[in-house]
């Protein structure tokens, strides 16, 4: 497979050609959101994000509609299904009563997630009580068991693909720990029995259920009342339940806005050893750079994606040239032609495999070699029988011997020479850390590497030196800040997130753009501690003096911006008469940015969406 290694980190998820983009169907993932839609989830009020009561229901529906609006961006190829259960109305392949499946015209049942059923669930809750409606599905003198049927439209919804080649779960969302309590006797054990029974028909299909409770600050959520059994809790697995179900449910809400990226071999390669013995490897990327997807051009009007033509034109003639264009290249006065397909077997300079050219010690390669991510080899006996003990005798002498293989790598656009390192295994409790294997790091050409320039070429002595007590100093303030246990990972890259959420806000028609969290500022409470102000204080003083103020440069700054946005907020607000367009009803025709204006100019909050603020106007105008 020829492929140039520099494209190793490119995102080929899309490309039909890819030999991985049919693979993509076997790690797809199925979820179908059950909730609770009975009149005890309405009932029942707790604190929000705004720190206002609401229901458990607007909550769930919350919460669900958090999680689908970070997986269209995070996984776009994964299907959901949301329904709800204990309701007036039915909506079902099965025609159940107390189950209504939510869903949006030409869209399966189970589908992957649209833009338009994004937009559509995020108004039923205000549309919720007129169009679907709430009961209680399970009360004395009826035998009508709403859960036992929502786990039935559930599992009919996932039978859609195989359990081998898709991840299955069902999630549960509600506030009533024990749903079968307001009947007694035998049809409480009948009607608990035939709904375990079905949900253990489901888990035997391959389908997960998982449960995300609903508690309150007065009334914790008994999971052992029933819903033990029926995901099959017992032991400690029962104790730690609710603990980690409040994390699970915190993580629903708090997801990043991040693409996920299977696990997957990026090409398989032939490494050549010697007198003419070859094994075969498999080449992982570990570590790749994220960046926002491709640009799709999109039609102006449908926002339907459109496809680019590129058609010749004959000078000559004017008509199109049908046949496929050819290069030529002027040799003694004959004009020579090449096909496309001529010249690219001309550019190629080898087949895309490794060939060993011999060993060098440890110590001979610089960290300042390694330009670019390296990438993870590990042997396959999948066409080579034998390369996995070949490459296990190799990976052993390399590390005893503290030897580091140099190899030719001959890729079809750009060969150069690569670093072989072998890394052993590291395990921490059992579990495996680091696996065995070799990192092909790509060495750097001769051009690559420059002498270091001085950048202070003056020699008269006038450049500041630190003495040792400020190089003291300075590295007791470094001590004091340094982040242990520090990985790149424990932070979310915002110029992604804040594209992610302008994706978000125009696919789904929002006024306000998702606030995003930069974790990468300066954490100010930590740096305002005694050891750390103390230690930064005396590094000050070191280098300053000790009568030194410190200019204020920054909050100027800030103030005048400030400033400067108040006057520019107060000239665009005069263009408009505010109070005329207020009579007329035309305030709505508005941007935010124009609405924003006013509220800037007379000093009002300018937060909330687009209908919020028309309505700080009216008020601030005593409309």
């Amino acid at each position: 497979m020829d492929v140039d290694p520099d494209d190793v980190f490119r995102d080929d998820e899309d490309d039909p050609e890819n030999e991985f983009y049919q693979e993509r169907q076997s790690s797809k993932e199925l979820v179908v959101f059950l909730v609770d839609a009975s009149p005890k989830m309405f009932s029942i009020t707790c604190p929000g994000e705004d720190e206002e009561n609401t229901s458990h229901f607007h909550v769930a529906v919350s919460s669900v509609l958090g999680s689908i609006k970070v997986q269209i961006i995070n996984r776009p190829y994964d299907e959901v299904a949301i329904c709800f259960f204990n309701t007036r109305e039915k909506k079902n392949l099965q025609d159940l009563s107390g189950v209504y499946v939510f869903n949006v015209p030409e869209r399966e049942q189970l589908d992957s997630l649209t833009a338009r059923f994004i937009k559509e669930f995020d108004q039923v809750k205000e549309s919720f009580s007129k169009v679907i409606g709430s009961e209680f599905g399970i009360v004395p003198g009826s035998r009508d068991n709403s859960l036992y049927n929502a786990l039935w439209v559930a599992q009919a919804l996932l039978r859609k693909g195989s359990a081998k080649t898709a991840d299955k779960r069902i999630l549960l969302l509600t506030n009533e720990d024990d749903p079968f309590g307001n009947i007694k006797g035998v049809t409480k054990l009948d009607m608990a029995r035939t709904t375990l029974q079905r949900a253990k028909d489901a888990q035997d299909l391959g389908i997960s259920i998982e449960l995300l409770p609903l508690s309150t600050p007065n009334e914790e959520f008994n999971v052992s009342l029933f819903y033990a059994d029926l995901i099959g809790l017992e032991g400690d697995d029962l104790a730690q339940f609710m603990p980690l179900a409040g994390e699970r449910f915190e993580d629903l809400n708090k997801q990043l806005r991040k693409r996920m990226f299977k696990k997957r071999r990026v090409r398989r390669i032939i490494f050549t050893v010697a007198g003419g013995l070859s094994i075969e490897l498999n080449t992982y990327a570990l570590i790749r750079p994220t960046i926002p997807g491709t640009i799709t051009w999109l039609d102006s009007v449908t926002n339907v994606p459109l496809r680019a033509e590129r058609s010749f034109i004959c000078n000559d003639t004017g008509s199109l040239i049908q046949e496929p264009p050819k290069r030529f290249q002027t040799y003694k006065n004959e004009d020579i032609k090449f096909s496309v397909e001529e010249l690219s077997e001309i550019k190629k300079v080898g087949i895309g495999s490794l060939r060993l050219l011999g060993f060098k010690p440890l110590s001979c390669l610089k960290d300042y070699y390694n330009l670019k991510p390296s990438t993870f080899v590990f042997p396959s006996d999948e066409e080579v029988i034998g390369s996995t003990c070949i490459f296990i005798a190799l990976h052993r002498s390399m590390i005893s011997l503290k030897r580091f293989a140099v190899a030719f790598y001959g890729s079809s656009s750009r060969p150069q020479l690569v670093a072989l390192i072998a890394q052993e295994e590291v395990s921490d409790g059992g579990s495996q850390i680091e696996p065995p294997g070799m990192h092909m790091i790509y060495l750097p050409y001769s051009d690559d590497i420059r002498p270091i320039e001085e950048l202070h070429s003056d020699t008269s002595g006038n450049i500041p030196i630190a003495n040792d007590d400020q190089i003291q100093k300075a590295t007791a303030l470094l001590k004091r800040v340094d982040l242990r246990d520090f990985s790149v990972c424990q932070f979310a890259n915002p110029a992604l997130q804040s594209h992610y959420a302008v994706v978000q806000a125009l696919a789904l028609d929002e006024d306000e753009m998702p606030v995003i969290h930069d974790e990468t500022l300066p954490d100010e409470e930590g740096m305002s501690r005694p050891g750390i102000a103390k230690a930064m204080e005396e590094f000050k003083v070191s280098v300053y003096g000790e009568n030194y103020e410190e200019e204020e440069e920054g909050d100027n700054v800030k103030g005048g911006k400030k400033r400067k946005n108040e006057e520019a907020a107060v000239s665009k607000a005069a263009y408009y008469d505010w109070s005329r367009l207020a009579d007329d009803g035309k305030l709505k025709d508005l941007t935010v940015m124009e609405l924003k204006s006013y509220l800037t100019a007379n000093k009002l909050p300018v937060g909330g969406k687009k209908e919020a603020l028309i309505s700080r106007i009216l008020t601030h105008l005593g409309k």
